[in-house]
């Protein structure tokens, strides 16, 4: 049993955590294995991203008290947990789509990107969009690609040159 003071604790950690998330995923894990549910944290923990399970009365409040609208986490079915994405709003989103596809168990329910509340078709599609490394990288390898081809007429115009000369050498 959870005493007063550790459910006070609690939803002190919860807000702070809600108030400085890009994202936020709420999904059920009810018949989730254990090794199954740690294999995923660490999968999470390795770009930095949180996952935890609480109580749906501890999460209402501290989403009430961190001015989070448009849920009411006790009308979720089945056991809740939250993973929280810091530093990307997409990441935490794709990491636990793809491991729901391994594990049917895990089914993605809500959550919220930047405040705003997302229902669970905007979470599993934001999940199918690239990351924000693969759009960077793209968007690098666009940038590159003018001076690359640039760069491959100057080189084919010297060695022209270069072969002409040549040419010109062996004439003479």
């Amino acid at each position: 049993m959870i005493t007063k003071e550790q459910k006070k604790e609690i939803t002190t950690s919860l807000i702070d955590k809600l108030s400085r998330q890009k994202a936020v995923v709420f999904f059920d894990y009810t018949g989730l294995k254990v090794n199954d549910f740690q294999e995923l944290r660490s999968k999470l923990r390795e770009q930095e991203i949180e996952c935890q399970a609480y109580k749906k009365t501890l999460v209402d409040l501290s989403l009430e008290k961190a001015n989070l609208k448009g849920l009411k986490v006790k009308n979720l079915p089945g056991q809740i947990a939250l993973v929280f994405g810091y530093n990307d709003e997409v990441l935490p989103a794709k990491i636990l789509y793809d491991f729901s596809k391994e594990n049917e168990e895990v089914k993605i329910l809500s959550g919220f990107v930047q405040g705003e509340y997302l229902e669970q078709t905007a979470i599993e599609s934001l999940a199918k969009l690239p990351s924000r490394q693969e759009l960077l990288s793209k968007a690098i390898s666009s940038m590159m690609s003018p001076i690359s081809n640039l760069t491959n007429v100057f080189n084919g115009n010297l060695l022209k040159l270069i072969n002409l000369l040549k040419n010109l050498k062996l004439e003479a």
